[in-house]
Parts: C-alpha cells; structure tokens; sequence
C-alpha cells in the first residue's frame, strides 16, 4: 500500500514539474540518419571494360535446361579469392534487381556465384518469362567501381 501512495505521489510530482513553465529551450537537431549500410572498398574496374551475355539473346524462347553463356572484355575471368588487377567473376541474377553495389553480391537462387571461374553454366528455371542479368564480382564477391553489369535480358522459358 505504501508502494503504491509513493508511486502516486511521485507521479503527480513529475507531472506538476513538468507541467511548470520553463524557459524555452533551443531546438535541438536531429543528426542526419547514417546509411543503411556502409559500403566497403571495391576495386577498380577498367575503362571500357563490359559483361554481356553470349547466349541466350534477349527475347529468345528456350527449354530446361537453359544454356547460359557469359561474355567479357576488357577484363579477365578468375577464381574468387584471386586478386589478380582488373579481374572478377561472374555471378548471374535471376528474376531479381541489383544488389547493393557496395556489398558482397548475396548467394542465393537469385544472385547465383561462379567463383569457381567459369564462364557458363546449364540452369532450370519453371515455365514463363525470366529476366537475367550479369554482375562481375571481385575476388570478395563485391562488384567493382565503377561496377560491370550486363544489360538485363527478359527470356521465355517452355
């Protein structure tokens, strides 16, 4: 009971404290909201330097499994890990937009690693329209700066 009368009377306390008039303040500023995520350090791609694909071609109707084949110039194909200047590897998104570009590239069945370095690959994908777009990824998965990106192709799958 006397618990209770206390925390009565504390209340009304700080209600009337806050209550009194106190002279006014002056505005503080809210910090600027911080990025939702830092970015790390990517590496340097080369001028002129493109990902594309060799097949399939945007618009083609095709059947499982789909053949894909990556093209590059400019730049050359490794392993991941491999930090050798002006090199990547691929990583193929399905059905999804770009990742941040200032983040390893996720693994998953939509952003699909070749870190093993290979330049094509045999996918299975449901009947329907699919886009697919390539992504260079450094020896970290990160794309490069400035980063190389394919043109998104939109494919039939039968």
């Amino acid at each position: 009971m006397k618990t209770r009368m206390l925390f009565a009377f504390l209340s009304i306390a700080l209600v009337a404290a806050c209550s009194q008039d106190a002279p006014e303040q002056p505005a503080i500023e809210a910090a600027p909201e911080a990025p939702a995520t830092a970015t790390l350090p990517r590496t340097a791609s080369l001028s002129g330097a493109s990902v594309f694909f060799i097949s399939p071609a945007d618009g083609d109707t095709v059947t499982n499994p789909v053949k894909v084949v990556f093209g590059i110039e400019g730049m050359t194909v490794v392993a991941a890990g491999d930090d050798t200047p002006h090199s990547g590897h691929h990583h193929l998104l399905i059905d999804t937009g770009l990742p941040e570009l200032g983040q390893p590239i996720p693994s998953d069945a939509q952003h699909v690693h070749f870190g093993d370095g290979r330049t094509e690959t045999e996918i299975s994908l449901e009947p329907g329209e699919h886009t697919l777009q390539m992504l260079l990824g450094d020896h970290l998965h990160i794309p490069h700066d400035p980063p190389l990106i394919s043109e998104q192709i939109t494919i039939q799958v039968e």
